[in-house]
């Protein structure tokens, strides 16, 4: 990876095969994935060219790698993203929690700006972005505490206030809580990141917002426990949920990646949904992935232009 940080040329060539739409998703996708673990202004470029693509997963995750990647330089492009009414809810909403994961407070103007938003994904995603960026400021030894290395939209609780998992569960499943506190809860279910955790964590599948489920979809995808397979497969099988949260159930199986996920995927690569049928094709890439010995995600990516 090094040899690549130093050579304009080649990522510049990653870059073109994220934005070439006759490869396949999944090339695109270890395209992208190479570029935020590259860094630096000219990956950054080459990943805000991909917000003119028509496919919503791959703008989303475009806007979430610029969010984990937490260079400044993205700003602009994830303000004018979430400014823009046209795009498509799944990808606001994620530009704005990049806005949080990149934790700049000029951005808290833009930011309050949505939190009344017509859409309830974006309205909600500001809500707690503004939240964490305004009474959080980065706590670095609740960075720490996560053993996934994500920039997340809640801190987890402090240890302190709570003293079991079954307290951490009640919390996260309470519709009168403030949302932010059932994601702080959410996070620290996740960090404990046992069976009884990530059991306690799929209970959320079943309540609360599509942006609330989505999350938690995620977060059991990071855990990667087989314990929740029933509980994602359920989710993703169910054509009434919203698609943000089926489409997050079906990468959180590919994360998990056993036959049975494999299985399960399979079953929806043609779902009328455009975002579930292109995250069952990446998920299924991911699983892959899993049962490979390669060391990263972007690997065969990188093996295949030297």
């Amino acid at each position: 990876m090094k040899n690549i940080k130093k050579d304009a040329t080649v990522i510049e060539n990653i870059g073109k095969i994220l934005l070439d739409v006759r490869r396949p998703l999944k090339e695109r996708f270890r395209a992208l994935f190479t570029l935020r673990n590259i860094g630096g202004e000219l990956a950054i470029r080459c990943i805000e060219k991909c917000f003119l693509d028509t496919s919503a997963l791959l703008k989303h995750e475009c806007a979430y790698c610029l969010g984990q990647m937490q260079d400044s330089l993205a700003i602009p492009k994830l303000e004018s993203i979430l400014e823009d009414v046209s795009e498509e809810p799944i990808v606001r909403h994620e530009a704005a929690e990049a806005l949080a994961a990149i934790g700049l407070k000029t951005s808290l103007p833009v930011l309050r700006k949505y939190i009344n938003d017509p859409c309830v994904e974006v309205s909600e995603t500001c809500q707690l972005a503004v939240r964490k960026m305004e009474e959080c400021d980065t706590d670095e030894n609740a960075q720490s505490e996560n053993p996934f290395q994500s920039i997340d939209p809640a801190l987890p609780l402090p240890k302190a206030s709570y003293d079991s998992i079954d307290q951490l569960e009640k919390i996260l499943l309470d519709d009168s809580q403030p949302l932010y506190r059932r994601y702080q809860a959410m996070f620290s279910l996740r960090n404990i990141n046992s069976k009884e955790s990530a059991v306690a964590l799929a209970k959320g599948l079943s309540c609360g917002s599509a942006l609330f489920k989505h999350e938690v979809a995620y977060v059991l995808g990071q855990m990667q426990n087989e314990a929740t397979v029933k509980q994602l497969a359920g989710v993703l099988f169910d054509e009434t949920q919203h698609e943000m949260v089926r489409h997050e159930c079906a990468e959180a199986l590919g994360a998990i990646a056993t036959d049975e996920c494999m299985d399960i995927l399979n079953r929806y690569l043609k779902d009328e949904k455009r975002v579930v049928r292109e995250s069952c094709e990446i998920a299924l890439d991911m699983c892959d992935y899993e049962n490979s010995k390669e060391f990263q995600y972007a690997d065969a990516l990188i093996k295949a232009m030297s």
